[in-house]
């Protein structure tokens, strides 16, 4: 934000930037009046936020964006030039959510003025069904273009964190002279130290088996794609797609409302696997637990991560017994109430708190964690519980 005027005098400054955050009117109090980028600024503001102020001072502030496509697209042109990235996001969803937006970006000229983001693909695909075939294909390459992104940011981590814990989980008693992991086995055979030879007689070998050759563990993503579970879709789709070109996993992605889908043979497109979605509708966390404990031929090399925020809609003693078979089988079992960079979901406490009695831990994770935790469940080692608002509910 440039200080213009202001340059140089505090006082004046903060006058300034109080003027910016208020709005202007009687209320303000400032007294200070905006010029040039400043004026500009604040109109971009008040397009968005002016509605607010009629609470406030009795009348609005401007008469907002209205319903016009070309004044939102200078609209959407004027914040790109005023905020950074990551500010114009807030504002676009700001303006979808509280001016009704939405249906704009059915028209090709809107998607291309947006700042794409993971929230904009939310968006996009809870409006497929109502989307002129004009406007799919600029939304399929909207959607693209931040999957793309998000496979740069996550997939050298994931394949890197994942192929250790691989590696490390295909231990073997015996193995051959060139799968020994001489590190580990010098440690491990430390009390056998001769001093008189100056060596270590290795009575223990540990190894690795070669988990490239052969598929080493299966992995169940099963995701609710509910509404509010959106951002947790695209993240969960992408994931997917990177755990699908690892060949020592055996990738499975299942999406559930109130019905089941299993989009596994699209896992080699993203893209295309998000748009094989319905966001909204109701949830039935049992029959998708159902599907997904039928698909299970090798349960102690099997994980199965479930993404819901557990607003159980079928039956939930149900869903709970199938959770503690598949943990009694050897069956790893990891429930995510939201997978995204968005804070703390809101949650079903009393599920959660069930599951965590099952032991089946239960929390919120980002994206940047999400290798780890998968790290962990391959290992079979307590899980790294990021959340803190829901640690308690994973002690056991």
């Amino acid at each position: 934000m440039t200080i213009g005027a202001a340059e140089g005098d505090p006082a004046r400054e903060r006058l300034r930037r109080w003027r910016l955050v208020l709005g202007g009117g009687e209320a303000d109090g400032t007294g200070q009046e905006l010029t040039g980028r400043d004026a500009a600024m604040d109109g971009t503001l008040a397009a968005l936020y002016g509605k607010a102020d009629r609470a406030r001072t009795g009348r609005d502030r401007t008469a907002g964006l209205g319903a016009s496509a070309p004044s939102v697209a200078r609209w959407l042109g004027d914040i790109r030039t005023y905020f950074p990235s990551s500010v114009v996001q807030v504002m676009q969803r700001d303006a979808i959510d509280r001016l009704g937006l939405a249906t704009l970006l059915l028209e090709p000229e809107m998607l291309e003025a947006v700042e794409a983001d993971v929230h904009l693909v939310g968006t996009l695909l809870s409006l497929d069904k109502a989307m002129p075939e004009t406007t799919k294909e600029t939304a399929r390459a909207v959607v693209r273009k931040v999957v793309e992104d998000l496979e740069k940011r996550l997939a050298s981590r994931t394949r890197a964190t994942l192929t250790g814990a691989l590696d490390r989980s295909a231990k073997v008693a015996r193995p051959r002279h060139h799968d020994i992991d001489w590190n580990r086995t010098i440690a491990a055979n430390l009390k056998h130290y001769l001093p008189e030879y100056g060596t270590v007689v290795p009575q223990r070998l540990i190894g690795y088996g070669r988990a490239s050759q052969s598929v080493k563990k299966e992995v169940i993503l099963c995701v609710d794609q509910s509404g509010s579970m959106a951002a947790s879709v695209v993240f969960a789709s992408v994931f997917g797609a990177v755990l699908a070109s690892m060949r020592s996993i055996s990738t499975r992605l299942v999406v559930f409302d109130t019905t089941v889908v299993d989009l596994t043979d699209q896992l080699d497109d993203p893209v295309d696997v998000l748009f094989g979605t319905r966001l909204g509708g109701g949830t039935d966390i049992n029959r998708a637990l159902a599907y997904c404990q039928s698909q299970i031929t090798r349960p102690a090399e099997t994980v199965v991560v479930l993404i819901s925020d557990l607003y159980e809609g079928g039956i939930r003693d149900e869903m709970l017994k199938r959770v503690a078979a598949m943990k009694a089988s050897g069956t790893q079992f990891v429930a995510l109430l939201a997978l995204s960079d968005e804070g703390a979901p809101a949650y079903d406490r009393e599920h959660a708190a069930a599951l965590a009695a099952l032991g089946a831990p239960a929390f919120a994770c980002t994206p940047d964690q999400f290798p780890d935790v998968m790290a962990a469940a391959i290992e079979k080692r307590p899980l790294p519980v990021p959340d803190p608002d829901t640690e308690d509910l994973n002690r056991t």
